[in-house]
């Protein structure tokens, strides 16, 4: 009996030594789950001390001591969860992924006036992936990167996400030369107010889909040095990022994009864009692209090349400031849905379609959907054989009185509910003297 014993306590002595060295981080957590040890470095005000705790009683002993530092050596990166489950301890963390840190610890001691919650991190350069390294940190109102000199990581997707506390983070010795995925880094930031990316090297990145996606404090982005030559996705790229009045893509190459869906969706502050030199040759979606950029009185998409693009659904939807809007070059050939395309337009006066080419289009349902202010549509080449929905087309138009359909095909159609509906009579009348192919149901 005495004898297994002490072979429980040597295994569970073998596996605190196994836990500090060579375990994944993900297998750290669970032995926490079970109430194992953990060993943590604690520093108080004079002296140092290294003891073994258990996490079930960290409170205890972290309230005899002013900071604390946490050493741990991942091979696989969970650091949000680890983070959260001592929040509650309000101490100030200073978290090393290094495999010797004595030398940083004697450099970069904890100090008295530090602030709580500030996080310093210093990365080993054996850490190849650095993908949700703050992932769900509610406890985080700031971070440093004392040392980040590594070039050897290659995706930092969801680095920040849903950090609803951030503030400021500090990029000064980032490095991100060999980086391929910034997918989501900063979404869901809703406090962060200001970031400068200006040493960033953005080269090799493909994936900028939803980066700073619901960044809702956001009001300054520094994008000097990005290159987004490489860049494929960049769908929701500025999504939700409501108090953003303008930014500045001027150095933005977008040769090899593909995906534009939903990229400014939701700026409601934005009063400037300038796309003046946006190469959109290869981009496939537009959908929702400046949908609510409620304060936008302009937008100039003359050089727009839209070749290759598939979707345009709801892509002026809700622009309920937008005045004037520069669409003479825009190619349509290929566009299958139109609907809600200038949904909710209540500010523009005039539209010339002439150039659209709608002849694969199967969508238009609430296409002009409470342009309320509108008084002049050029629709005169529309193709609308293959169109099958319409419902809503011209739903609210109400300062709309004349409009010339006479080309349109409706054999196709399937639905066509509402498409007058809120429209002025005289306009009505003239409809039905053009075409006698509308159903009833679009005029109720």
């Amino acid at each position: 009996m005495d004898s297994n014993n002490k072979l429980n306590k040597a295994k569970e002595k073998s596996k605190i030594a196994h836990l500090k060295s060579d375990y994944f981080l993900q297998k750290v957590f669970e032995d926490i789950k079970d109430g194992r040890t953990l060993r943590i470095i604690k520093y108080n005000k004079n002296i140092k001390k290294r003891v073994n705790i258990n996490i079930n009683n960290y409170k205890e002993y972290s309230e005899k001591f002013s900071s604390i530092e946490i050493e741990i050596k991942p091979k696989e990166n969970a650091i949000g969860r680890f983070i959260n489950i001592l929040k509650g301890t309000e101490k100030y963390y200073h978290i090393y992924f290094d495999n010797n840190i004595s030398e940083e610890i004697k450099r970069n001691k904890i100090k008295e006036e530090d602030k709580v919650s500030k996080i310093n991190v210093i990365i080993a350069h054996q850490v190849i992936n650095i993908f949700k390294l703050f992932f769900k940190c509610p406890c985080i109102e700031s971070i440093y990167f004392k040392k980040f000199y590594r070039t050897n990581f290659r995706s930092m997707k969801k680095m920040f996400c849903l950090c609803p506390e951030l503030k400021e983070i500090n990029f000064k010795s980032f490095k991100t030369d060999n980086i391929e995925s910034m997918a989501s880094m900063f979404d869901a930031c809703t406090s962060l107010q200001k970031l400068n990316l200006s040493n960033f090297n953005t080269s090799n990145v493909k994936d900028m889909f939803n980066m700073f996606h619901g960044c809702s404090s956001l009001k300054e982005i520094n994008f000097s040095s990005f290159n987004t030559s490489n860049a494929k996705n960049m769908s929701r790229m500025f999504s939700g990022c409501s108090l953003l009045k303008e930014i500045n893509l001027s150095n933005f190459n977008t040769k090899n994009v593909t995906n534009m869906s939903y990229m400014f969706s939701g700026c409601a502050s934005l009063e400037v864009l300038n796309l003046y030199h946006f190469n959109t040759n290869n981009v496939v979606d537009m959908s929702y692209m400046f949908n609510a950029c409620a304060r936008l009185k302009k937008i100039n998409l003359s050089n727009f090349n839209n070749i290759n693009v598939k979707n345009m659904k709801g892509m002026f939807r809700g622009c309920t400031f937008l005045q004037e809007l520069g669409l003479s070059s825009f190619y349509t050939d290929n566009v299958l849905d139109l609907s809600f395309m200038f949904y909710g337009c209540s500010s523009l006066k005039e539209l010339d379609l002439s150039n659209f080419d709608t002849k694969n289009v199967d969508n238009m349902n609430s296409m002009f959907f409470g342009c309320s202010s509108i008084k002049k549509i050029e629709l005169s080449n529309f193709d609308t054989q293959n169109v099958t929905y319409m419902s809503e087309m011209f739903y609210r138009c109400s300062s709309l009185k004349d409009l010339n359909l006479s080309n349109f095909n409706t054999s196709s159609v399937s639905c066509m509910r509402s498409m007058f509906s809120k429209s002025q009579l005289e306009l009505k009348l003239k409809i039905r003297e053009q075409c006698e192919t509308f159903y009833d149901e679009a005029f109720i």
